[in-house]
């Protein structure tokens, strides 16, 4: 029987996501200066690595004013992992949860009174302060209440004990793909003005979004109030939320997936026979291109998004997957792939989530 112990030592199996933490830090670094210079605090968004520890650690070295994730089970990761918080918990916290929300999280974000009650009533058992951050809806259409809305509930979350609300946030550029404006964060901020009038608090703590805010900062067109961004995929990937461009300053190679080749064929670019639906109930179309020739890669849709794969090889082109298999065509590469051979991709956003996810995928830390 295979040691597998063992084998691990001297062979870096496949599929394997490499994980750079150098990479992460500096571009932390980079983008929390970038940040700060503009008085921005940063909270680091795990998420996308599912809390891997050497990452967040490599976020805390570049400069994080606090780590952040969607999930309560990641926070309780970062703290075994014996990081010093602030954390914050990003998703709203659900009410049958607060409990261990409380106990994991320094600061969540809300927009209901019934999850902010339910939340002191565990901050209070726990004896705890609980920090909340109210989210403002400015038009994404995903989490927050609405503006007009947002006085009431501040007050009324006020008053809940166990609760202390720091302050409002948004978010953008999700689930309705808008943009950070200087009139969206105009809108945010007038609402904070609101609360802080009707409420008599300080409400010291604004976040302006994600990731997604960069461009606005940059151009020096945020307003001011603005003092705190929840960024993740800028850090991790080195890439502009808007459009996918390259952050200036920034590396986009913290995250590398290498497969391995486990067929290399010269076959036809259009199947024989009558095409019915795929593995998953669409019906695929194809482009006759005559012959060519694919490799086949040990991944596939059950690990990580297809179409969120850029080769590193030039010539190579991704054709399709099913659950198991990546099949690509090489057939313009310079380079000639025999099984056995590794071949390398960049993940975008979705398709790092999805590797980082996958029990499958093997993740290996390498030095920078």
């Amino acid at each position: 029987m295979i040691n597998y112990s063992q084998f691990r030592k001297v062979c870096d199996p496949t599929p394997r996501l490499e994980i750079y933490p150098e990479w992460v830090r500096q571009n932390t670094e980079f983008i929390v200066k970038q940040c700060h210079d503009a008085h921005v605090s940063v909270a680091c968004v795990t998420k996308v690595v599912g809390a891997n520890i050497e990452v967040a650690k490599a976020m805390q070295a570049g400069g994080a004013d606090m780590l952040a994730d969607s999930r309560i089970e990641n926070l309780y990761k970062l703290r075994d992992g014996g990081l010093k918080g602030p954390f914050m918990l990003l998703r709203l916290p659900t009410p049958s949860r607060a409990a261990e929300t409380v106990e994991a999280a320094d600061i969540s974000l809300n927009s209901s009174i019934e999850t902010i009650e339910a939340l002191g009533r565990a901050a209070v058992a726990q004896n705890h302060i609980h920090r909340v951050i109210i989210m403002i809806d400015v038009g994404d259409l995903r989490e927050g209440t609405w503006p007009d809305k947002a006085p009431k509930l501040v007050k009324a979350a006020a008053s809940v004990p166990g609760i202390e609300v720091i302050g409002l946030g948004t978010n953008l550029a999700c689930y309705g793909g808008v943009i950070p404006t200087p009139e969206n964060m105009r809108l945010l901020m007038d609402t904070v003005t609101a609360c802080r009038r009707v409420t008599e608090l300080p409400l010291s703590v604004v976040c302006g979004g994600n990731s997604s805010g960069l461009p606005l900062l940059a151009a020096g067109r945020l307003p001011g109030g603005i003092n705190l961004y929840r960024i993740g995929e800028a850090i991790m990937l080195g890439r502009n939320v808007i459009d996918r461009s390259i952050w200036p300053g920034t590396r986009q190679d913290a995250f590398i997936l290498k497969a391995e080749v486990i067929e290399s064929e010269t076959k036809p670019s259009k199947p024989i026979g009558t095409i019915g639906q795929d593995a998953f109930g669409n019906v695929p179309e194809f482009t006759d291109k005559g012959l060519r020739t694919r490799i086949i890669c040990n991944v596939g849709r059950q690990d990580v998004v297809p179409d969120g794969l850029t080769p590193l090889d030039e010539g190579v082109e991704i054709l399709g997957a099913s659950s198991d298999h990546l099949i690509v065509d090489v057939t313009d590469s310079k380079r000639t792939f025999e099984v056995g051979d590794e071949i390398a991709f960049y993940p975008n956003y979705g398709a790092l989530l999805a590797l980082i996810t996958s029990e499958y995928i093997f993740k290996v830390i390498k030095e920078g």
